[in-house]
């Protein structure tokens, strides 16, 4: 039953690449060449903000490590806890989908916020509160494709620790909407009440 979940490694390692490349390398370029900005802005403080963004960074890298060492060493799928239960070619496939589909809407939900995009809360500026785009439809598309992608791994490789990343990326990405949804009603007021009044937080 392990089958599944071992032959996809390589493929997902790859994905994870791209997905690194595209959500985070590109587009924080992409704006720095245009306006001189350094959009990661994650906090290393001991706030809650640097909390966040320090468990984020952690959980990615035990992602990353889980599939680089699946796909070294193929036996290490029965050490991280294989779902069996999740291993068939269906729910595969739907993995596949999901991390696709999540690529695909991060990548346009960036390209939305143009020069605002940032990695993290800049209290330093003052962007536009983006509200067209993907943005009328979801107040959080980022984050949402980011949960997207999560739960597609879980279904590419269904292990104990995927499931454990996923939960944990769940509950940080919860907090950290939620502080910076606290941080744009401070910054833009009643112009983002009355668009939180009009758009959800996810969909």
């Amino acid at each position: 039953m392990n089958e599944p979940t071992v032959a996809q490694a390589p493929a997902l390692l790859v994905y994870l690449l791209v997905y690194v490349l595209v959500a985070f390398v590109w587009r924080s370029v992409l704006v720095w060449k245009r306006t001189g900005i350094n959009p990661y802005v994650l906090s290393a403080d001991d706030s809650a903000h640097g909390y966040v963004g320090r468990a984020m960074r952690l959980l990615m890298l035990s992602l990353a490590l889980a599939i680089l060492v699946l796909t070294v060493f193929p036996e290490a799928s029965t050490w991280l806890g294989t779902l069996s239960a999740l291993t068939i070619p269906g729910v595969v496939w739907t993995g596949w989908v999901l991390l696709l589909t999540s690529l695909g809407w991060i990548a346009l939900a960036q390209a939305h916020l143009g020069a605002s995009w940032r990695i993290g809360v800049d209290e330093s500026a003052r962007t536009a509160l983006v509200q067209h785009g993907i943005f009328a439809r979801s107040r959080n598309p980022i984050f949402l494709g980011m949960r997207l992608n999560l739960l597609g791994i879980l279904l590419v490789a269904p292990n104990a620790l995927t499931l454990a990343i996923l939960v944990a990326g769940e509950v940080l990405m919860q907090v950290q909407v939620r502080l910076e949804e606290a941080y744009l009603e401070q910054v833009h007021g009643e112009t983002y009440r009355a668009y939180r009044q009009q758009v959800p937080r996810w969909l």
